[in-house]
């Protein structure tokens, strides 16, 4: 707020002689790792045996949806990395790119063990994430989650599809996860969790606590370059 009166006659008594402030300092960090990431998250959309019991036995489906990010792309095509859950059971699945071209997809891995999955798109030379190391981060750690929360209900609105992305830090590394002090929201999970400085990904969004949903997770990206590993051509593959 500006206080009127003989104070603002003082400022202008001022203003000649004050030292010119400093340039403003360049973009926010954050905003540009995710500016470049963003092209290689993708939004799957698929339909999935339903929850309801009595619907499930007269084989009724539900749609569904989850996030996932592209890890390989040549003039044959492009491969993304996503957990297993998102499209375990799927049928129709279709992958969302630029947050407008939906095309078809198809799962070429998985371990359900693991929660992992690797998909396949038929279009060639899309963006690639930067794969990270898991292993160096500590908690406190500025992070950021990209994906697609709840895209029906957006859609629903009319409010478009649209990548969201959440900022925060790693409250601590476990055994074979990274726990986040944001929440992974329904249709964040497979997306990246990736460092706020670089965009390096070092983890896959994932929900592990139905009863609790403020916690996040995240799956090591080591765990998935071991599952990637064998599943993308040696000469091709970006894995460190």
């Amino acid at each position: 707020m500006i206080r009127r009166g003989r104070a603002i006659v003082a400022l202008f008594a001022l203003a000649a002689c004050a030292k010119a402030p400093d340039p403003a300092p360049p973009g926010d960090p954050f905003v540009a790792t995710y500016r470049a990431l963003r092209p290689a998250v993708v939004l799957f959309t698929m339909t999935i045996p339903s929850d309801d019991p009595k619907r499930a036995r007269r084989g009724e489906r539900d749609d569904a949806y989850g996030t996932g990010v592209v890890v390989e792309s040549n003039a044959h095509g492009s491969r993304i990395l996503t957990v297993e859950h998102v499209i375990h059971d799927a049928r129709d699945l279709r992958a969302t790119l630029d947050e407008r071209r939906a095309v078809p997809a198809r799962v070429i891995a998985a371990d359900q063990k693991d929660d992992l999955a690797l998909v396949a798109i038929d279009v060639p030379h899309r963006p690639v994430a930067r794969l990270g190391r898991s292993s160096d981060v500590d908690p406190g750690t500025q992070i950021g989650i990209a994906g697609y929360p709840v895209p029906d209900a957006f859609q629903d609105e009319k409010l478009i599809t649209k990548t969201s992305v959440f900022f925060g830090r790693v409250s601590s590394v476990r055994n074979d996860t990274i726990e986040l002090d944001l929440p992974v929201i329904p249709g964040e999970s497979g997306g990246p969790v990736f460092l706020a400085d670089s965009g390096a990904v070092i983890a896959l969004a994932q929900s592990r606590f139905d009863d609790e949903h403020a916690i996040g997770f995240g799956i090591p990206i080591e765990d998935a370059i071991r599952f990637l590993r064998g599943k993308l051509p040696v000469d091709e593959s970006p894995l460190p």
